[in-house]
């Protein structure tokens, strides 16, 4: 009732505070959402609001852009390296391009930045002292809200098994002298085995999923790596096309002319299949999940998407708290509008981004069409911390992804 009376009054003086001194102590399952149509920004924790104000976003010729950021560094004072050394106290980066939290003396809560996210001088310190690097910070068209996700392609820590009781190993017969009484010894069939222990990953910070398409990139440096397998020399896989590269992928299509006739591209999905062919590893994969932590690459490995013609949509989701020991998670989730171009479906290969074709909610839909290998799946299983957070998309990771940063993923 405290909550929603604060929050009902924030509404009205434009800023509120909830919960702050719990929120002080731990910051890792904050999110914040700034709404562009409202002009508000609203702090999570959870489902839970805990904090809200007015905010003023990018006026024309200068928007804001919309899509999943993160908080990358905090400076309680900042000057402007594009707009003439202009104040920024309490400033809280999102891009390397020069995007950002940070307080104003105007915020008239309409656009009127150059495309940062002006607060109030009041709520941008506080805002401040609560957050951490790397909390996620969602900027929409239209105002949305995280929600409870239940789906069983969610990640979830693996609950280890239970140890074996004689109560439910097989009696067998004893051998050997027992003085003529019939002895019962229990037995197991292929001796004791280990039980599984859960231990706890070296880094417990908060780990970043991406779910994705395949881009050239990945093609390439799969066809890099088999082609090594294969003694073709293309040199080092990096995902780029240089002139080891380039060698080794004709001197495999002149190996195989037939196959290959009318083939004008380079890089083809017909040299991507007969590449998986001959290194005898199946159907070539359409989607790459990549994973991140404390702003560094940690691995990428390939999956699956069914129907691939049908586009993803953007989800992003955060894992609000998790139990090893129960194998439980508990996350949440909110799906942003992210309409593609024309030539980017295309290159895709979508030919219809209306996830309303088919049936069930969008957010459920894609979580569905999502293949993992087991492997995968029980490493990302074995690093979850409250705190992580997924995000499915089209889109790829974006030119603002980069070093120091999170998944940062544009929708608009």
């Amino acid at each position: 009732m405290f909550s929603r009376l604060v929050f009902g009054l924030g509404l009205l003086s434009a800023t509120a505070l909830v919960h702050h001194a719990a929120l002080a102590a731990d910051a890792r399952t904050l999110q914040i959402f700034v709404s562009k149509n409202k002009q508000s920004l609203t702090v999570y924790d959870g489902a839970e609001v805990v904090a809200t104000s007015k905010v003023s976003t990018g006026k024309a010729g200068h928007t804001t852009p919309s899509g999943i950021f993160s908080v990358l560094e905090k400076q309680k004072y900042h000057e402007s390296n594009l707009y003439s050394d202009a104040p920024m106290p309490w400033m809280q980066r999102l891009t390397w391009s020069g995007i950002a939290l940070h307080e104003s003396n105007s915020v008239p809560r309409y656009p009127a930045s150059h495309g940062c996210v002006r607060m109030p001088a009041a709520f941008a310190r506080e805002l401040y002292k609560m957050t951490d690097l790397s909390v996620p910070v969602i900027i929409s068209d239209a105002e949305v809200a995280p929600e409870p996700i239940v789906h069983p392609n969610l990640f979830h820590p693996e609950v280890p098994e239970p140890p074996l009781l004689l109560s439910d190993v097989q009696l067998r017969p004893a051998i050997g002298d027992t003085g003529g009484k019939s002895v019962q010894l229990a037995m197991n069939t292929v001796g004791p085995q280990p039980v599984a222990a859960i231990v706890a990953p070296e880094n417990t910070d908060p780990i970043r999923i991406l779910i994705t398409r395949r881009t050239q990139r990945e093609t390439v440096l799969d066809i890099q790596t088999y082609l090594n397998q294969l003694g073709f020399s293309a040199g080092k896989p990096d995902g780029l096309l240089g002139t080891a590269t380039i060698q080794a992928i004709n001197l495999f299509k002149a190996l195989r002319p037939a196959l290959f006739r009318g083939d004008k591209a380079l890089v083809s999905d017909t040299l991507l299949r007969e590449v998986y062919a001959a290194a005898g590893k199946g159907e070539p994969p359409n989607g790459v999940i990549m994973v991140r932590q404390d702003f560094k690459p940690v691995f990428e490995a390939p999956l699956t998407i069914e129907n691939p013609r049908l586009a993803l949509g953007t989800h992003f989701f955060t894992l609000h708290a998790v139990d090893a020991e129960s194998g439980t998670a508990n996350w949440l989730g909110v799906t942003l509008k992210n309409d593609l171009y024309r030539e980017t479906m295309k290159r895709l290969g979508i030919a219809n981004q209306e996830s309303s074709i088919v049936t069930g909610t969008p957010i459920a839909n894609a979580l569905s069409r999502i293949s993992l290998p087991d492997q995968t799946r029980r490493r990302i299983d074995g690093m979850l911390a409250a705190g992580s957070t997924l995000t499915i998309t089209d889109s790829g990771i974006g030119p603002e992804t980069g070093a120091g940063t999170d998944f940062i993923t544009i929708t608009r």
